[in-house]
């Protein structure tokens, strides 16, 4: 059997087999990005990233959440947020890490196809091979924390 080449592949993405990368690929299922609904604080939201995004202004501005909730893809939610948090976007990633796995929990149990997809994974490691996110997936020099890869790994050995 011959492999696939992939002609319109970004080349800094991992191919080889040997981790479950899932920017964009077989598994983009478990990406925040990838079209599966999750119903969370009592919102229907139409990805995890626009929850996600959204979090980060519960309490603080209805606004904003309503916006974010209404945008018309899972990047429109994140560019909203980048225009609203400004040069803090990136400062409370780390005490977002909590809301991150709450929300993934719902989209896994919301979802029975990505239950399907993140029980495929196995044993492998689950890194979202990000070739621009150094905190939830790799980085460009892929030594980045892989946050996002973390929750999934920690949710699949709860379901095992």
């Amino acid at each position: 059997m011959s492999k696939i080449k992939y002609q319109n592949r970004d080349s800094r993405l991992e191919t080889s087999g040997k981790i479950v990368g899932f920017y964009e690929r077989e598994f983009y299922c478990l990406s925040n990005f990838s079209s599966f609904a999750v119903r969370w604080k009592g919102w229907l939201w139409p990805t995890s990233e626009h929850a996600y995004q959204a979090s980060r202004f519960f309490g603080k501005n209805q606004r904003i959440v309503e916006k974010i909730s209404r945008a018309m893809s899972a990047d429109a939610a994140l560019k909203i947020a980048q225009k609203e948090l400004g040069d803090d976007f990136n400062k409370y990633r780390e005490r977002d890490l909590k809301n991150m796995e709450e929300i993934v929990r719902h989209k896994l149990q919301q979802n029975p196809y990505v239950m399907h997809k993140l029980l495929q994974t196995g044993k492998r490691k689950i890194i979202e091979d990000s070739p621009k996110d150094s905190f939830w997936g790799w980085g460009p020099k892929k030594n980045g924390k892989n946050e996002l890869g973390k929750i999934w790994m920690k949710l699949r050995e709860e379901i095992k």
